[in-house]
């Protein structure tokens, strides 16, 4: 019983001087001091020596996904976009409006026999790429071209590319849409916005003579004229400008001007 009560003293003991010489180490061990020399960039990066590591970690991270996404993911969308709108196409110059629209016919490929893809499907799945935007376009011009206005509406304004024909055809097609709709204002404002979207020999006399005739639905025949001069002054050569003449001198006889 002594012994047992030995053993334990000794125990205690032991204990008792590892855990002073724990005490010791953690008083011992020195707290690391910033150098008061350090100043500007350098004093701030030894304050905030932890933070900046993982921030710089989070923005690699970042740029890093970023060029993933940018050379890798966006281009193989892209070139996928661009095999699928291919067939629908072939149904739109066919004036196959409805199979181009939708898609949902068999066609034979050269990896075998598939199913393709209409504009509206392109466009909802290839949304982020190029391919899904000319989509957009193409799908309201068969909206168009079917009667349903307010659809072809819908998919042209979603339009965003920047091709300098079909941007400003792409405006003026909306244009086309409000006048069968008898929104005979709404389709000049479209009609002046498709003449100045990219200005060319092509697409600009041609709404801007779509605009003045839209004026003349409305007898409004003095900003007809101002269009029409203006046809004949800048773009005298083109399609437009070669008959520009008639539409002058017909809209001064109607507005007496």
């Amino acid at each position: 019983m002594a012994d047992l009560k030995d053993e334990t003293t000794v125990d205690n003991t032991e204990k008792t001087e590892v855990n002073e010489n724990i005490e010791e180490t953690v008083e011992e061990t020195p707290t690391k001091t910033i150098d008061p020399s350090l100043e500007g960039i350098q004093l701030f990066y030894e304050t905030n020596k932890k933070m900046i590591t993982y921030v710089g970690g989070g923005l690699l991270l970042i740029i890093g996904a970023f060029c993933f996404f940018k050379l890798y993911y966006l281009p193989e969308k892209e070139n996928e976009a661009s095999n699928e709108i291919f067939w629908a196409q072939n149904y739109f110059e066919a004036d196959s409006f409805n199979i181009a629209l939708k898609g949902g016919v068999s066609v034979m490929s050269p990896d075998g026999q598939k199913t393709i893809m209409g504009f509206e499907t392109i466009a909802d799945e290839y949304s982020m790429t190029k391919t899904g935007s000319l989509a957009n376009y193409c799908a309201g011009i068969c909206y168009l071209r079917t009667g349903k206005f307010e659809q072809a509406i819908e998919f042209l304004q979603k339009y965003d590319g920047d091709d300098e024909i079909i941007a400003p055809i792409a405006v003026g097609a909306i244009g086309d849409c409000n006048m069968e709709l008898n929104k005979v204002d709404d389709a000049i404002k479209y009609y002046l916005k498709a003449a100045e979207k990219s200005k060319n020999s092509f697409t600009t006399p041609f709404y801007l003579k779509k605009a003045g005739f839209a004026y003349e639905q409305k007898s409004n025949f003095t900003e007809a004229l101002a269009l029409y001069e203006r046809i004949q002054k800048e773009y005298i050569k083109s399609n437009e400008g070669k008959e520009i003449e008639r539409d002058i001198a017909k809209v001064k006889a109607l507005g007496n001007l």
